[in-house]
């Protein structure tokens, strides 16, 4: 897992700009989080939580923020659990 500052600043950005659905906005806030914490394991819990929560919200955040993979730990559809 990459928690380079550059790429959440980056993510944060493209998705208020291009990805308006209410529905991401908690993944915003929380990627706003952990930008302040990058190493936050509570942090990043949430966000991934908050990832596998979103259904098909998934293709637009991956459209927009095709290296989100990097910001959660491992498996991103959270088929290995």
């Amino acid at each position: 897992m990459n928690n380079d500052l550059a790429n959440i600043d980056n993510a944060i950005q493209m998705l208020n700009e291009y990805a308006r659905e209410e529905s991401i906005k908690p993944l915003i806030s929380t990627l706003e989080e952990l930008k302040k914490d990058p190493q936050s394991e509570t942090l990043i819990a949430q966000l991934t939580e908050i990832w596998r929560n979103l259904g098909i919200l998934q293709g637009t955040v991956l459209t927009y923020v095709p290296y989100f993979y990097t910001l959660i730990p491992d498996d991103i559809f959270g088929e290995n659990e």
